[in-house]
């Protein structure tokens, strides 16, 4: 974990070594004060000599504001060395979760990912910051503060280290357990997130249905699970200022019982007193400070250990080295495929063999759960096969470099995304260097340019982030109109009609036939009508191909096909 966090630092190791660099200045500086005030003490005031007090009081101020460039430079460079670093953290992690395959994001929920990728990083970014100075001058100050007693007076400095090992025991367990509950409590984090996430991005179903009282109460026992869990770890966490409250009050209760009786023996000097008082404070208030940094540690590692499970995941779907690198034709075939996501290890696809010619029209049909959508996108190589192979253009998909691939294979989800931007802006994530003649004619094809043109700004229209301000029809056929700007040589669309009319439809299918014959289509769909004058037709149940041929073939020979084509012919008959 530590080593993968650490590689992120980048092109702020200059600021992450300049911190603990002035730090040291502020702590050598700050050290020394004490020192030089029991020498004016003891060699100038009880002597009365004037001019040690200036010489001695002149290097004090010197040390004072060296002092105090050394924390206001090591606090500047601090921030720019923690903020880097979580910038390049949360890169880190975007960039990773741009190359997973669907099975990695299957992995992850996607509140998990936002959690990590704000509240982790925030945290991993504080501890950052506090390690580079607090981590740093706690110890320093520990160790010279140390020092300059036993250079003073070496029997109560054993009061310090008996202190500290008593210390450094009860921190130890009480940051082991607290740990523990961290990461408990960010998961439940993650869960408080995934209900903000549905209700917000889901709230028109949610008034349709009048769920608002529903929706409230889960998220409240979301957020009631996290207090649970914060509350656990701060109970931990707040034993530590009792503890060292109750070791700063001995350890001055101890040196003032002996320095009192050392000073009456002539074998300690005012001064040297005075030192030792303010050596203390800084020695109890340098265990504070590391509390303090075990504290944030507890949390931050919690919060490390999750980002780096992002950072690490490696894609399943690497290529080889001598991936090829253009997509011959459309063909494809499935030779002996099986599929089973790793979630559940079911096999949702079993002994899938087909052959798809170049340019043909492939209709897909089947009832809910049939493993339509799962058996197309193994085409683009969303997910890699169980057993068996799926070759696009005569070559294994596993043998062409992923962008080449996806490249070729335009997909129009069952789910229909649009992101916040103007109708150009979403259509030229088909091509990012269509003209405006090339997307208005994608979007004829698509049967869009008509109401897109009747749009205020026409393909200037804003579109708000989903898609939300056009309806679910449009939203189909603007996305058919970006995958076709792709040019592909396989053209999947998966159930993508289902919104728009049947007269719209059969115009999609008329335009597809004549302006792109040359592209391999397949059309998964739930209306027979969608499918009957497509080349030929797949016939899917229980993961199966149950039946694969023309209309009038299926008609005769598969009775899956025939019920389906009755019953909704006999529907819209009555």
């Amino acid at each position: 974990m530590l080593s993968t966090l650490m590689a992120e630092i980048k092109e702020f190791k200059k600021y992450s070594i300049l911190a603990p660099i002035c730090v040291s200045v502020e702590v050598f500086m700050e050290i020394l004060i004490p020192f030089l005030m029991s020498k004016i003490v003891d060699m100038g005031v009880e002597k009365g000599d004037l001019n040690k007090v200036v010489i001695i009081g002149a290097a004090m101020i010197g040390a004072t504001v060296l002092s105090l460039i050394g924390g206001a430079l090591s606090g500047h460079f601090a921030a720019i060395a923690s903020t880097g670093f979580a910038k390049n953290l949360r890169k880190a992690m975007f960039d990773n979760i741009q190359h997973f395959s669907f099975s990695n994001i299957d992995k992850f929920s996607t509140s998990g990912l936002i959690t990590r990728l704000t509240t982790d990083v925030t945290n991993a970014q504080n501890a950052y910051q506090i390690i580079i100075r607090i981590c740093v001058r706690a110890p320093l100050i520990l160790i010279c503060a140390f020092i300059m007693t036993v250079i003073i007076k070496p029997q109560i400095s054993l009061i310090y280290v008996v202190a500290i090992i008593f210390l450094g025991i009860v921190l130890t367990t009480i940051m082991t357990r607290a740990n523990g509950y961290f990461k408990q409590m960010f998961r439940r984090y993650d869960d408080l997130n995934a209900s903000v996430q549905e209700n917000i991005s889901g709230i028109r179903t949610v008034k349709a249905f009048v769920r608002e009282e529903y929706e409230t109460k889960k998220f409240n026992i979301a957020a009631q699970n996290v207090y649970n869990m914060s509350v656990k770890a701060e109970n931990l966490l707040v034993a530590n200022m009792p503890i060292m409250q109750f070791v700063v009050y001995t350890c001055i209760l101890l040196i003032s019982w002996l320095g009192a009786r050392m000073i009456v023996s002539d074998t300690l000097t005012t001064g040297q007193l005075m030192s030792l008082f303010t050596y203390t404070m800084n020695i109890l208030m340098s265990l504070m400070m590391m509390s303090m940094v075990f504290t944030m540690v507890a949390m931050s590692k919690a919060s490390g250990e999750r980002i780096a499970e992002v950072i690490e995941e490696r894609t399943s779907l690497a290529a080889p080295r001598d991936s090829v690198s253009e997509v011959k034709d459309g063909s494809i075939e499935f030779k002996n495929v099986s599929f089973a996501y790793k979630v559940d290890r079911n096999l949702c696809l079993t002994n899938i063999n087909l052959n798809i010619k170049s340019g043909e029209t492939i209709g897909i049909i089947g009832g809910t759960g049939s493993s339509k959508s799962t058996l197309v996108q193994l085409i683009p190589r969303l997910y890699d096969v169980s057993k068996g192979e799926v070759l696009v253009g005569g070559l294994n998909v596993k043998n062409y470099e992923l962008d080449a691939l996806r490249g070729s294979v335009a997909m129009v989800l069952q789910k229909n995304v649009l992101f916040s931007g103007t109708i150009k802006d979403n259509l030229r994530w088909g091509n990012k260097n269509a003209t405006d003649e090339e997307m208005k004619r994608a979007c004829e094809y698509a049967q869009a340019d008509e109401f897109i043109m009747a749009m205020p700004d026409g393909y200037d229209t804003w579109i708000e982030q989903g898609g939300s301000n056009v309806s679910g029809g449009q939203k189909q056929r603007i996305c058919i109109a970006r995958a076709l700007l792709m040019k592909p040589k396989i053209l999947i669309l998966d159930d993508s009609t289902s919104a728009v009319d049947t007269k719209t439809d059969a115009m999609i299918r008329k335009a597809f036939r004549e302006e792109i014959p040359d592209t391999t289509k397949l059309i998964i769909a739930q209306r027979i009508t969608s499918v009957q004058d497509a080349d030929r037709i797949i016939v899917m149940e229980s993961g199966e191909v149950n039946g694969f041929g023309t209309h009038e073939e299926l008609l005769a020979t598969n009775e899956i096909y025939r019920e389906v084509y009755e019953s909704q012919m006999k529907g819209e008959d009555e």
